[in-house]
Order: C-alpha cells, then sequence, then structure tokens
C-alpha cells in the first residue's frame, strides 16, 4: 500500500503491527509514529512527540494508546481526519459511537483486535466497524500482512474475541508453561521440558493450520484405541473439566472487557 498511516501510539501492540507492516515491505516513509514515550522508531519512520504541526489528513489514522487517553488526545489528532481517512482503533474497550463522536469527518471508524503475532503476519485480526465499500478494501488490504481478519457483525462479540484472540496467546503460554512444569513435576529436567513442550505445540498448531480438518478430529487421530494418547485425553476430558475450565478462562476476560467499557463509558 501507498497509503500514509499516521500512528498515535506504539507500545506493544501499535509496534508489532508496525513491525508487521515493514516485514511484509511496506515503506518506512509511509509511516509517521506519534509517541512522546518511544526512544526510537524503526529505520526510515518519521517519530514525533506530538501531533504533527501541519493539519493534512493522512489516509489512515491508527490509535494506539491508552484508551482512557482518548478524550486528551482526539483534540490534536482531528485536524488529520478527513473525509477520506480511515480511523482503526486497537483501544480496548472504546466502542465505535465514541470514536465517531470524536472523529465526526472520518471515511470509517473501525476498530481492530489484533495480538502481538501481528509482528509474523499470523495474528488473528477481529474488524468491526461502519467501513463499507471500497473502505473496507482498503482494511481489508492493510491487515492482510498482519493475519487474517474477521469481521464481526455485532459490536458485542468484540468482548469475547478479546478474551479468544486478543488474551488467547497469554493463555497459550500458560498451557506450555504448565505441561512442562508437569513433566518435570513427573521426573523430567525443565529446560528439555520447555524445549519439547515448545516445540510440540508449534509442530501442532502448523498441522492444524494446514490440514483441512478441525483440531477435534485431529486429535481423535492420535489418539490410537487403548493407547497412550486416549488414556491423556480421558483424563482432559473428563466430566468435560478442560472445556468447562477454558469457557470459565474466556468468561473472566470476557466479562473484564465488559467491566472496562462500561466503566470508560
Amino acid at each position: 500500500m501507498s497509503a500514509s498511516i499516521l500512528q498515535f501510539g506504539c507500545g506493544n501492540m501499535g509496534g508489532a503491527m508496525l513491525a508487521g507492516w515493514l516485514a511484509a515491505g511496506f515503506d518506512p516513509a509511509a509511516f509517521t509514529v506519534v509517541d512522546p514515550m518511544l526512544a526510537e522508531a524503526p529505520t526510515g519512520v518519521r517519530l514525533l512527540a506530538a501531533a504533527p504541526d501541519r493539519e493534512v489528513p493522512a489516509d489512515v489514522v491508527l490509535l494506539g494508546f491508552k484508551p482512557q487517553q482518548l478524550a486528551a488526545s482526539a483534540p490534536a489528532i482531528r485536524p488529520h481526519v478527513g473525509p477520506s481517512t480511515l480511523v482503526l482503533s486497537i483501544l480496548a474497550g472504546t466502542e465505535c459511537a465514541a470514536l465517531r463522536a470524536h472523529f465526526p469527518e472520518a471515511a470509517a471508524i473501525v476498530r481492530v483486535m489484533p495480538n502481538l503475532a501481528a509482528a509474523l503476519g499470523k495474528s488473528p485480526i477481529a474488524l468491526y466497524g461502519d467501513a463499507r465499500g471500497e473502505a473496507r478494501d482498503r482494511i481489508e488490504a492493510l491487515m492482510a500482512p498482519l493475519g487474517p481478519a474477521e469481521w464481526l457483525a455485532d459490536e458485542e462479540a468484540m468482548h469475547l474475541v478479546t478474551a479468544l484472540a486478543g488474551s488467547g496467546p497469554a493463555f497459550l503460554y500458560r498451557f506450555i508453561d504448565a505441561l512442562a512444569e508437569a513433566a518435570t513435576t513427573l521426573g523430567f529436567p525443565r529446560v528439555q521440558a520447555d524445549r519439547l513442550a515448545l516445540a510440540m505445540v508449534d509442530g501442532a498448531a502448523a498441522l492444524a493450520a494446514a490440514s483441512p480438518d478441525g483440531p477435534g478430529e485431529l486429535a481423535r487421530r492420535v489418539a490410537s484405541p487403548g493407547g497412550t494418547t486416549e488414556a491423556g485425553l480421558k483424563m482432559l476430558d473428563e466430566q468435560g473439566r478442560l472445556v468447562a475450565l477454558l469457557t470459565d478462562t474466556l468468561r473472566g476476560a470476557r466479562d473484564r472487557s465488559v467491566e472496562m467499557t462500561r466503566r470508560d463509558a
């Protein structure tokens, strides 16, 4: 893309998105990052401590600061949002109506929920907003280097997507860590357990992504009747405890997202 992208805030998530775009071959000169806390930007990316003085609308404005800073930051951002500007927001819990109130002239307002794997082009990207036609096409082209995109029909679903795709990597990391710790408890050296658990998850995820079959079917194929895998799966499936645990996990994250939205409304 040749669009000019004005990025306000470049923390962990904003930085991962920027890294993904640059890795995909986007021109660094197309990016201007506004972040007073950032010591340096990738080579070729313009870094500013405050919004540019020239009030020139950008093609894309990405909001990547803390949600509670929106009201204070919006006046400096607004001059850079014109009738052809796409406003993309990764502000957790900040709904489109609130964003539209701050940036009424924007061509489209779209909430974006990625995760840190955007830096590798492997993040699921949840999208919700009022983009239509060409605007939607532009956004999809912009998201494509970061990972597969899914448009949501209901903004309320963003809370659960936040729990599943946004917070989900942390839950998976905890699972990998617990798997290695369990092996250590049973007598295996921890350093080796860490390596084996991580390599196993990497390979299994790659296979699942490439397979036309779902994860449930893949698990069935690994589990020979009366074998070791089946014995382990019985422990996970007993009384539905794995599904119950993960349901509680996602519910807790989703409900916190709802609480944050109501608090900041």
